[in-house]
Order: structure tokens, then sequence, then C-alpha cells
């Protein structure tokens, strides 16, 4: 196993790594750390979008796409929708600090995220009303073969909702994957929007 380098070490091999950097290399470092920093504010919730623009309008343009992206690739399927707002928010309000925004074409994208995490979530929710009424007019999926220590197999039943439980995570999977593929494929889309 390799030796774990302390904070200490790190940092000087940043230092001498960034010593011999050229000018443009240490300022674009430099930038990408401002763009950290105020995007740790925003996921921490010192900042809002608001705050976000305050921020980015006084870095690089140039860098603007940067931070978009940073924002994007912290977007998933399970999300939670009042985060994709949240989030949603920050990349159009950077976006308006460009010098040519292109505000409708990355509403719309994000518009499609929303809506498609709306229908995941309907999805999800449709498959678990339907499994549990469907468990409860048939008590006997709510048996489960279970072996005992000694070899001996035993049935016993199921409480509804752990049922429930179990059979979603049978049947979700192959769902799930239908969404998160096209959840991915918006996301990658919206990245080359931002450029």
């Amino acid at each position: 196993m390799g030796k774990v380098k302390s904070a200490l070490e790190i940092a000087l091999e940043r230092a001498n790594k960034i010593g011999s950097l050229s000018t443009e290399e240490k300022k674009k470092i430099q930038d990408e750390e401002k763009i950290s920093n105020i995007l740790s504010d925003f996921f921490k919730g010192k900042i809002d979008a608001n705050g976000l623009w305050q921020n980015f309008k006084e870095i690089e343009p140039s860098l603007l796409p940067v931070a978009q992206q940073k924002l994007i690739e912290t977007i998933s399927i399970n999300s939670l929708p009042e985060e994709i707002r949240v989030k949603k928010q920050a990349i159009l309000a950077i976006e308006t600090l460009k010098k040519q925004p292109d505000t409708v074409v990355i509403e719309s994208s994000l518009q499609a995220l929303e809506m498609l995490k709306k229908e995941y979530e309907e999805m999800k929710d449709k498959i678990e009303d339907d499994l549990k009424r469907h468990i409860e007019a048939n008590p006997h999926l709510r048996m489960k073969q279970m072996r005992t220590s000694d070899g001996r197999i035993i049935q016993i039943a199921l409480s509804v909702e752990d049922a429930v439980k179990a059979k979603l995570e049978e049947f979700l999977p192959q769902h799930e994957e239908q969404y998160s593929n096209e959840f991915a494929n918006i996301l990658e889309e919206l990245k080359m929007q931002v450029k």
C-alpha cells in the first residue's frame, strides 16, 4: 500500500509544481480555484443564484462555461427536484453574464431535465402504488422462503411495506437505467450548449 501524503507534503508539491508553471498556467489555476471557492459557497448555501451572479461578474468571461459545467456535473437523476431547480437558476444566472448568452436553449434543456425527473418520480410512485395494491390483494405474495441456521427452509410473512420494497428492488433497476441514460444524454447536451 502506498504512503499517505500529509497536507503539508501535498501543498509543497503544488507549490513546486506552480513554481514551474508559466504565468498563464498559474493564472488558470488561480481562476479555477476562485471558481471552486465561489461554487463551494453556493453548494453550502452561503450564496444563492444572485450571489453567484454577483461573484462571477468579476470572473474572466472565458471561465463562465467552466463554472456552468461544474454545476451541471453535480446534477443526477437522484438529485432532489428542489436541488435541480436551484442549480438551474445558478446555471442561467451565469449564462446571462456571457457576451452572447443563449439562455433560451439552455433553459429548454434544463426544463427537459426537470420534466424527466418529474416523470421518473411519478413512474416510481405509480409502480410502488400498483405493487402495494397487488400485494394487498394477494397475501401469498408476502411469503418469503428463508433458510434457518440448521438448514431447514421456512416461510415467513413479510409486511406489505417490506414485500413492496423487495419487489421494487427487483423491478425498478430496468426502468431506472432507461431514465438514467436519457438524463445523462440531456446533461451531455447541456454541457455542449454552455461552451
